[in-house]
């Protein structure tokens, strides 16, 4: 989320710089500082499913990046090809969930997008919805019939009743209004209330959190960005160094945290599927559709450095994972001290 917020933000300033320079530096990040973070406080066990999965899916999504960005910028039509290849991957996973497949391969998502089956498959689900959507408002018309009817025939026997019962119906009320507020009854039916306005009241309570906390996102990177462009010409520095140091870390501090408790709770082969995944999303979705509301320009910088040293560390991310399927701490330990050195090297180019 901070990651799309502070792109997209940045793509409306067209601040073409802290665009990709977010984007390639979060991946980095990622590797080199919180799959090595893991790495560190413990060895993480991996799976071939995750590189077969989604392993070899982050690689060809950063080679594509790479190949489009050979020529100094990222159009419209090729942001529309990265979220084109993120919906088909979602949908293929989705598929595979549905049917109950553990054979995944590389191979078999990319059979399945040049087919197109990624739009036969979202057609079906949208037919589904509206099947779906028509049954509840057949359903509700018939309850709403049933009911209009019980209500003529109530009434038709309430002009029926006499004068005698009306009297009984008034003294009833009267008895009623004298009983004790102790009554159990009474005492139930406050308990039900209380409990069902609580219920309401906390549901409302959520949505408020939910929608102040995505408008503080906003507003945060709306103001980190327009920061990073002012640091940016106030050190006479390219955007792309403020984006791949200032921005990318700083967006990637709540993953480093999740990651750190994920880690000392044995779940650190979580921590590193979330890494791969948020790479895949970083190049596919983000930059997507960063690059839908404007086309992206890419510095010499991005293509001869930053990006060909995402390559490198994502190679050797998914070859630390093959190596007897986990990930051990030296290797963190190389990738923390790569990614280090790395943010020393560029920040001197700059």
């Amino acid at each position: 989320m901070p990651e799309l917020a502070s792109s997209l933000t940045a793509s409306f300033q067209q601040a073409s710089g802290i665009v990709i320079g977010n984007i390639l530096g979060s991946n980095i990040a990622n590797i080199g500082l919180i799959a090595s973070t893991a790495a560190l406080l413990t060895n993480i066990k991996t799976e071939e499913v995750m590189l077969r999965r989604d392993g070899y899916i982050m690689l060809f999504a950063s080679f594509l990046l790479f190949f489009f960005m050979l020529d100094f910028k990222i159009s419209r039509l090729e942001a529309l090809i990265f979220i084109l290849f993120y919906l088909a991957y979602l949908l293929f996973l989705l598929d595979k969930v549905k049917r109950h497949e553990e054979e995944i391969y590389f191979k078999d998502f990319m059979i399945y997008f040049f087919k197109f089956e990624y739009l036969f498959d979202l057609k079906s689900r949208i037919k589904l919805q509206v099947q779906e959507r028509e049954k509840r408002n057949q359903n509700f018309e018939e309850t709403k019939k049933s009911t209009q009817i019980t209500g003529k025939r109530t009434q038709k026997k309430n002009e029926s009743e006499s004068e005698i019962e009306m009297r009984t119906k008034n003294e009833s009320i009267t008895e009623l209004g004298t009983k004790s507020k102790t009554d159990p009854e009474y005492e139930d039916i406050d308990v039900e209330v209380t409990e069902e306005n609580l219920y309401e009241t906390s549901l409302l309570i959520e949505f408020f959190k939910l929608i102040a906390s995505g408008a503080a996102i906003i507003i945060g990177a709306k103001y980190f960005v327009e920061q990073a462009v002012f640091f940016a010409l106030l050190l006479e520095v390219p955007e792309t160094l403020i984006g791949i140091s200032l921005v990318a870390v700083g967006t990637s501090v709540p993953e480093l945290m999740v990651t750190i408790s994920a880690a000392r709770s044995d779940y650190a082969g979580i921590a590193l599927g979330n890494v791969i995944g948020s790479n895949i999303a970083n190049i596919l979705l983000i930059l997507g559709c960063s690059g839908l509301v404007h086309p992206i320009t890419v510095t010499g910088l991005s293509i001869y450095y930053i990006a060909p040293f995402m390559l490198i560390m994502s190679l050797l991310l998914i070859l630390f994972i093959r190596t007897g399927w986990r990930v051990k701490k030296f290797e963190g330990l190389i990738l923390i001290l790569l990614y280090l050195s790395f943010m020393v090297l560029i920040l001197w180019l700059g």
